[in-house]
């Protein structure tokens, strides 16, 4: 906290968070345009090779976001025959808003994915 004026400074933004941003904005699109989210994952692979430590542990949970989303979303559909699916895809949505807002307000903050291996939240 600064003593003269008692607010605390600012963090200091990972200079590559907006590719991180990105990501999450593709992911909150792609549940009114789905092909979005395979941008996505795409850009997530792209850049987290280059990516500071902050911004890999997202582009890692980003990637993992989708292909665990998109296992659900396979699972989902394959069952709702048997009327279970529509409770699968309704987890499967409200699991990715989870992730999607949980990390978009830690990158918001700079602060990385505790667990980005994580199939949970």
């Amino acid at each position: 906290m600064s003593e003269t004026q008692g607010t605390p400074a600012p963090a200091a933004t990972t200079p590559d968070a907006d590719g991180v941003k990105l990501v999450y904005i593709l992911y909150f699109l792609g549940f009114v345009i789905g092909i979005s989210s395979i941008a996505g994952v795409i850009v997530a692979y792209l850049k987290r090779g280059e990516a500071s430590a902050v911004s890999a542990t997202h582009y890692t949970y980003q990637i993992r976001t989708f292909w665990i989303g998109l296992l659900y979303g396979v699972v989902g559909t394959l069952t709702t025959v048997i009327l279970i699916g529509w409770l699968i895809l309704l987890f499967t949505v409200i699991w990715a808003l989870i992730r999607c807002i949980k990390g978009f307000i830690a990158i918001g903050e700079n602060k990385s994915i505790e667990d980005p291996a994580t199939w949970l939240w």
